[in-house]
């Protein structure tokens, strides 16, 4: 993709101070040079940040605190393009973003945000034409398999100092496990070997494949159950016998063919009693629902005329009763009246004793006597109460005959509604059976070799394997592995012109550990398993370089035609300089000869390889190596010496 980077622009918290733009080349090996602390290694941050990075890795200090919007106009096939991102202050980042699209962008003297994050990857995404599919559809969205995204790309793109000679980590952020996964994912889509089409053949494959198992394990479920099922046929024909859809006279039938065509025509001519329906049954339901209350009211009522009656025999009964004992008390309390009479002033009548007046305990047993004698006179019942229980014993007799009466017609209705009960069950019994018969009828025919299932199964088999035969997974293995012989032999021109041990020793990069292997006498061995500081940074440089050849030479690559190396010198840097604690840039380095002369190879080789791609990407280095390490080399190009107080935080900023 036509992707390089045209200007960094700086836009400083005090609005008094000009704007910082470092300005770059098209298709040049564009070079910062400079001492340590002056703002290199922000170079590569800063790009990162304005496309889109989700934390902000520009380094805390000077930088941050004299800059209020980072920026970076890139140069593509449709014109310039300025993406800036505003200063995050405490926070990890932000989203705060502005955008300008334009033939050749004018850059604003204030920036204020227009657009965000989001939005900016979105635009970023469309512009590296990238695919809208993950790379599989089961695991969309994990182990690294989701869609790739512009920021996916940044892996080829950048080589920090922490990378640029590392001899576990080839690639930007490859050193997490979650970016490793991702970078594995999108290597065969950047290599040319699966493309958006392949992609979506893989998807539908994966569709079909995943449609076909579940319908081949319905069909032999399907079948193994019909074999259960033929074996019931005989029992569906003597339970239609039994319902009645069978006359009982009709011979059996003699084959399974003509079982299912007497079944068949079951099914077909099947005809409901409309005599019996569920509301005449409710109708007798309801008149025998209200006997039963009739009846428990006229119960109730002969409950309660049964109980006044033996109460009212019980009155009588203890009326006479009581008479009987006043009469008894009376009588004995004559001799009262008697010994009343034969009292004489002398002498008493039993023992001859001498009273002077009669004693007072025979007054009170006459006037107990009159009492007795006055209640005896009375009558006990009134002549009314005959004529009340009479009256109830009629009333019994009248509530006897009737709850009789009710009986009577609630066994009638009984008889008459279970009759219609049992009408009505074998008529639902025959429709469900008639239901279960069709449901049978339609999983016999589906099970034949002609059935419909059947057919699904075959032509899902057909597709998935037109599929599997267009998106082989051994063509594109193939075509990866002849893609990454392309790069290494890129990579093998270039080694003899870096400074390794064994330049001519054949070189391969390795798609599933993501490093690169020598092949020695006898042996291959990875890039964590061989030593030396300058071997480790001449594979990283010609890796990185001949994996851009190869994405120039494909008729269409989503990642961009950029690279950014920093502090590719730093393995032959003087250590006594890279220890150093103080806050001021250092002092110019001592170079050794062969240093020099080591450091120099590494930029002839980026000659030659963007001399090899026809001027086709843009390299940026960002280095201690002055100009006279690297002068003189075709399509170098100096962009700033970062000497003698200049950095990329400008002198005036500082006041």
């Amino acid at each position: 993709m036509d992707f390089q980077i045209s200007k960094i622009i700086l836009w400083p918290k005090n609005p008094q101070h000009k704007i910082r733009t470092v300005s770059f080349e098209r298709g040049r090996i564009n070079v910062i040079s400079g001492l340590s602390r002056t703002g290199k290694s922000a170079i590569i941050p800063i790009i990162d940040y304005c496309l889109g990075s989700r934390r902000c890795t520009i380094p805390t200090g000077v930088i941050r605190e004299k800059t209020s919007w980072f920026g970076v106009v890139v140069s593509t096939a449709e014109g310039e393009k300025l993406f800036a991102r505003r200063e995050p202050e405490q926070q990890q980042a932000t989203d705060d973003m502005y955008v300008q699209e334009a033939t050749q962008v004018v850059v604003p003297e204030i920036v204020t945000k227009n657009s965000t994050r989001d939005s900016v990857k979105q635009r970023l995404d469309a512009l590296s034409m990238l695919t809208t599919l993950s790379f599989t559809v089961d695991d969309g969205n994990n182990n690294g398999l989701g869609r790739p995204s512009f920021r996916d790309l940044a892996a080829f793109n950048f080589q920090p100092q922490n990378i640029v000679a590392n001899p576990n980590v080839l690639f930007y952020k490859a050193d997490t496990v979650e970016h490793r996964a991702k970078l594995r994912s999108i290597l065969p889509y950047v290599l040319g070997a699966l493309s958006g089409e392949t992609l979506a053949q893989r998807h539908e494959l994966q569709r079909l494949q995943r449609e076909l198992r579940r319908k081949e394990t319905d069909l032999r479920n399907i079948q193994t159950l019909s074999e259960r099922w033929r074996a019931t046929i005989d029992a569906r024909v003597s339970e239609a016998r039994d319902i009645g859809l069978i006359p009982s006279d009709s011979p059996t039938p003699g084959s399974q063919s003509a079982a299912m065509e007497l079944l068949r025509g079951i099914a077909t001519n099947f005809n409901s009693d409309p005599l019996v329906t569920s509301s005449t049954v409710s109708e007798g339901v309801t008149e025998l629902n209200r006997l039963n209350v009739e009846e428990q009211g006229t119960a109730q009522e002969l409950s309660r005329l049964r109980r006044r009656s033996a109460e009212m025999e019980q009155l009588r009964q203890s009326s006479s009763s009581y008479q009987g004992s006043v009469v008894l008390q009376r009588d004995r309390l004559q001799l009262s009246r008697w010994l009343t009479d034969q009292h004489t002033e002398q002498d008493c009548p039993l023992c001859n004793t001498h009273l002077t007046e009669p004693p007072s305990k025979l007054a009170e047993l006459l006037t107990s006597l009159n009492m007795l004698e006055e209640a005896a006179s009375a009558t006990a019942i009134p002549p009314s109460f005959d004529r009340e229980l009479e009256r109830v014993g009629a009333a019994i007799s009248e509530q006897a005959e009737r709850l009789k009466g009710i009986r009577i017609r609630q066994g009638a209705l009984t008889k008459q509604s279970q009759a219609a009960r049992d009408r009505q069950y074998g008529q639902l019994r025959a429709s469900r059976f008639l239901g279960h018969l069709e449901a049978d009828l339609q999983v016999f025919d589906s099970i034949g070799q002609d059935g419909e299932l059947s057919a699904e199964v075959a032509s899902l088999r057909e597709r998935v394997q037109t599929l599997e035969r267009v998106i082989s997974e051994a063509e594109i293995g193939q075509r990866i592995r002849r893609a990454l012989a392309s790069v290494n032999l890129f990579a093998g021109r270039l080694m003899p012109s870096l400074d390794a041990e064994t330049p001519n020793d054949p070189v391969s990069l390795s798609d599933t550990e993501l490093t690169l292997k020598v092949q020695r006498t006898g042996r291959e061995d990875f890039l964590w398993e061989i030593g030396s500081g300058s071997n480790w940074l001449s594979y990283h440089v010609a890796i990185t370089l001949a994996l851009h050849q190869f994405f120039l030479s494909l008729a269409t690559c989503p990642v961009p035609n950029f690279i950014v190396y920093d502090q590719p010198s730093q393995v032959y840097f003087p250590q006594r300089l890279v220890d150093r604690n103080d806050a001021q840039p250092s002092v110019e380095p001592e170079w050794r000869d062969q240093d020099e002369e080591a450091v120099r190879k590494v930029f002839v080789a980026m000659s030659q390889a963007v001399i090899a791609s026809s001027e086709g990407f843009q390299i940026i280095v960002l280095d201690h190596a002055a100009k006279s390490v690297w002068g003189g080399i075709p399509l170098v190009h100096e962009v700033d010496d970062w000497r003698n107080g200049l950095a990329l935080i400008p002198t005036e900023w500082m006041n």
